[in-house]
């Protein structure tokens, strides 16, 4: 009787704890209602285990005496497929949303006002040499020349400055972005850790848990993972196969200097070494922003600037100045390597080991409609290694130049106006290639060696190759151009001695007679001449059609950007606003339950109650 009667107080107990908890965890609820990532908690409520009484057992009673309630576990409200749906999606939204961000910014750059524009100005530099053609012999329109000529290299500087502007800002967005991430892992990690021993001692980590998966949810934002819980002992975070997060071990990424990429860094992975790569998210973003969208730009501002102060300088070079100064260059350029030959120290080890030539010019003067009678492969440098070029007897000079301009070699030829062959490098598909170097040239046949003058001999002992010290020597007498500056376009200017002196813009050509004449202009009408000449060698665009390609594929590339981002972001939404709907606190539900919870209490409260009141009776009143 006495058992009996005490598990009635002990049943009365469990429920004033278990509705205790209750409402314990609806307060929790209602605290942390505007934590960021947190998930709201239910009380899992089970029936406690009843007591079994063989000798109660007869045909009016039942044997087993129920003992009440009892908190089985405190659960989150979590849906996980939804959980992975939004790891697996938000990092499109976020690379979309960096994208749009710095397109802004690059756009920007291009709506410049017309009258200070690269456009603007190289149009009054045409007009200037048009006007000095007409009066070749004043010297105010020399002075135009060269002014209009400032203001246009002025132009060009600025356009680099602010592309770089921009690259050094996605460089240490980049640099911050990637201490974010391997701050989140190594986070990750040690909750792994802390969740672990938690349930091991037989407890719900359910905050421990939230703030994992709080972070994961920020770490999917920066780069593009999946997170992997089969293993309840192991928590795992993947980046594109690659294990990133495994328990309570976490890798880490570090940055890594890269040659010839303006002194930017590539992404390795800290433990080996080895390159890694982010497709998506803000860090991947960030990263294809500065190495494929900024450089494109920069090495499209630099071939526009390269061909033009080239093809500019040609025909200055071959023309005399009003003081019969000739063989001056009217752009100037710093160049990358100070070496004669173009003999440079990749490695940094003290001792030349590549050779930079930006340009070869042949030493025959080539008919472009003749037929070449030869039959070889010529064999150039290309993105993905070597591009083989093949000519025959009855190709034309000209046939064999639009083949090699099609080839997508890194090389590019045209006849210069002496009618040399010549050939330029072009930039580089690779960020580990630098710009405007030739890095291979060979020919199996005659048309490079004897018939064009520019390699010494056939084969692939003849060949030109960057790798190595010296390579001019494989050149037939060819006229070469060590490799400009990295970026050209932030170091062309007007050459001094022709600012110092203006009589010094050549405006005319020697006559048959070896004479020069004050009065002729045929130079300058040829400089002029040039603004619908095809600057951009191999792909046939004049400066105009520079101009135009540029803004517009800006112009798309932004809008492309802001409509992914509109389309990711309501897509996100939706989904964000699903997991509120499952794991957000309702506080006007919670207050409910706190009221349910708190009748339960009281009832239980008024149980114990009576069992007071009984066991008052049995003991003291009945003086059993």
């Amino acid at each position: 009787m006495m058992g009996s009667t005490f598990s009635g107080i002990e049943l009365g107990k469990r429920s004033i704890m278990a509705h205790t908890d209750a409402i314990t965890t609806a307060g929790h609820n209602i605290s942390n209602a505007d934590t960021e990532g947190y998930s709201r908690q239910r009380v899992q409520l089970k029936e406690f285990d009843p007591l079994y009484m063989p000798q109660l057992e007869r045909a009016e009673r039942p044997g087993m005496i129920g003992q009440g309630i009892d908190v089985q576990s405190i659960k989150r409200v979590r849906d996980e497929f939804l959980d992975q749906r939004i790891t697996a999606s938000q990092n499109e939204e976020s690379y979309w949303a960096t994208r749009s961000k710095y397109y802004t910014m690059i756009e920007s750059i291009y709506n410049e006002p017309d009258d200070v524009s690269i456009r603007s100005n190289m149009d009054k530099f045409w007009q200037s040499w048009q006007e000095l053609s007409v009066h070749p012999e004043e010297q105010v329109a020399r002075q135009a020349v060269v002014t209009r000529g400032d203001n246009l290299t002025d132009s060009i500087k600025a356009k680099w400055d602010s592309l770089m502007g921009v690259g050094t800002l996605l460089n240490s967005d980049i640099e911050a972005t990637v201490k974010q991430v391997n701050d989140f892992t190594r986070q990750i990690a040690a909750l792994n850790t802390e969740i672990i021993r938690s349930e091991a001692m037989g407890d719900n980590p359910n905050d421990l848990l939230d703030r994992r998966d709080l972070l994961v949810d920020r770490l999917s934002k920066l780069i593009n993972i999946t997170s992997d819980r089969r293993d309840p002992d192991e928590f795992m975070v993947h980046l594109d196969g690659h294990i990133l997060v495994q328990g309570g071990i976490a890798r880490s990424f570090e940055l890594e200097s890269v040659v010839d990429n303006n002194g930017y860094s590539k992404l390795v992975w800290k433990d080996t070494g080895d390159d890694a790569v982010v497709s998506g998210g803000t860090l991947g973003a960030l990263i294809e922003l500065r190495d494929v969208d900024i450089r494109s730009e920069i090495q499209s501002l630099n071939t526009m600037t390269m061909n033009f102060a080239d093809l500019v300088n040609d025909v200055h070079r071959n023309a005399y100045g009003a003081n019969h100064v000739t063989g001056l260059n009217f752009f100037t350029q710093h160049p990358f390597v100070e070496n004669v030959n173009g003999n440079f120290d990749r490695d940094g080890d003290g001792a030349f080991d590549h050779s930079y030539v930006f340009r070869f010019t042949g030493t025959t003067k080539l008919d472009a409609q003749a037929q070449v009678g030869l039959e070889g492969v010529m064999t150039f440098s290309a993105a993905g290694g070597t591009v083989e070029v093949a000519y025959h007897p009855t190709d034309t000079v000209e046939t064999v130049i639009n083949r090699i301009n099609d080839s997508n070699g890194e090389v590019k030829a045209y006849l210069d106006r002496n009618g040399s062959l010549v050939l330029k490098g072009t930039t580089a598909s690779a960020i580990e290639n630098p710009d405007f170097v030739i890095r291979h040239v060979e020919d199996s046949g005659f048309f490079l060696t004897g018939y064009s003058g520019i390699l010494r001999a056939s084969g692939a002992d003849g060949a030109y190759d960057f790798a190595r010290a010296d390579a001019v020597q494989a050149l037939n007498g060819a006229q070469f151009a060590v490799a400009p500056v990295l970026n050209p376009s932030g170091y062309i200017a007007v050459n001094q001695a022709i600012r110092n002196d203006v009589m010094s813009v050549a405006s005319a050509f020697m006559d048959n007679a070896g004479n020069v004449n004050a009065g002729d202009g045929r130079a300058a009408v040829e400089i002029a001449a040039i603004r619908n000449t095809p600057v951009m060698i191999g792909h046939k665009r004049t400066l105009d059609d520079y101009f135009a390609d540029t803004v517009t594929n800006v112009g798309l590339k932004g809008e492309q950007a802001e409509n992914n981002f509109l389309s990711h972001n309501a897509a996100m939404d939706d989904l964000r606003s699903l997991r509120d709907s499952i794991s957000g606190v309702n506080i006007d539900e919670e207050l409910a339950d706190i009221l349910k919870f708190q009748h339960g209490y009281n009832a239980a409260a008024k149980f114990i109650t009576v069992w007071d009141s009984l066991i008052d009776t049995v003991v003291n009143r009945l003086k059993v």
